[in-house]
């Protein structure tokens, strides 16, 4: 047991993350010059071999994270996410198949997991997701509603881009981004329909200014509602700590007044 707390407070060590997280970029950059012929042609084996030390170091932090932390390992998800991605380079055929190889990149994810304030915002998505849900039914009947009605009123002469629901969709979700969506789409179809921008510019006040801004500020609130949780647990910790320290020298006050006749 010594042992293991010994090793779980080397691993916890600002000196080993920031060690770790070095690691991590160190082998982003690398996996980024593979892409490179040029360059792969210049340094010969050594960057294999790199990046072959790289998942060397990442598989013993793993491994000792696993004997420091014994069963207590599988319960958390931040280790979970970092033996899958682990894991994805460790499989047959990673280093020959291009997906297997592709998916190595995976691993500047775990910048995610060793830096707290990048932990902070996606715990921060992830709490937002249920809230996220409501929000993405409502868009998808918006979507539905408008490519029925797309179809119906602009499907005939503009097959390409509203012949069916499914276009429909597609070509609405471009206006939804503002990607083109007057002079690539709205205009030409104003030239036929006059009155078509009674129909594109509620979709666009609805959909981009009305409800995008509200996802963006769920996930906002989950963000503030997730640091606020760390700096409550921070400072029931800080409490807790005190409160020890204060009935450890009301003892050792006892134990004075004891001592003296």
């Amino acid at each position: 047991m010594a042992f293991r707390a010994r090793l779980a407070a080397f691993l916890e060590r600002r000196a080993v993350t920031n060690g770790i997280l070095a690691v991590i970029l160190f082998n982003a950059v690398l996996l980024g010059l593979e892409t490179s012929d040029r360059v792969m042609g210049a340094t010969g084996p050594l960057i294999p071999v790199l990046d072959s030390l790289c998942l060397v170091i990442f598989v013993v932090e793993l491994a000792a994270k696993m004997i420091a932390q014994g069963g207590r390992f599988w319960r958390r998800g931040w280790n979970l996410f970092d033996f899958t991605i682990v894991a994805l380079s460790l499989a047959p055929g990673a280093q020959t198949l291009s997906v297997l190889r592709a998916l190595r990149i995976l691993r500047l994810f775990r910048v995610i997991s060793v830096a707290p304030s990048l932990r902070r915002v996606v715990e921060g998505l992830v709490s937002a997701l249920p809230g996220m849900a409501s929000v993405f039914l409502l868009m998808s009947l918006l979507f539905y509603i408008g490519a029925v009605m797309a179809t119906k009123l602009f499907g005939q002469s503009f097959p390409d881009w509203f012949g069916d629901i499914g276009l429909s969709g597609y070509t609405l979700f471009q206006v939804m981004t503002l990607e083109s969506w007057s002079m690539g789409i709205v205009r030409p179809v104003m030239e036929v329909y006059p009155y078509a921008w009674m129909f594109f510019v509620p979709f666009i006040l609805i959909t981009t200014f009305a409800v995008v801004n509200l996802l963006v500020g769920l996930i906002v609130n989950s963000m503030q509602d997730a640091h606020h949780s760390e700096d409550n647990a921070r400072t029931d910790t800080y409490r807790d700590e005190v409160l020890a320290r204060l009935v450890v020298i009301e003892q050792m006050l006892e134990r004075d007044r004891d001592a003296k006749p």
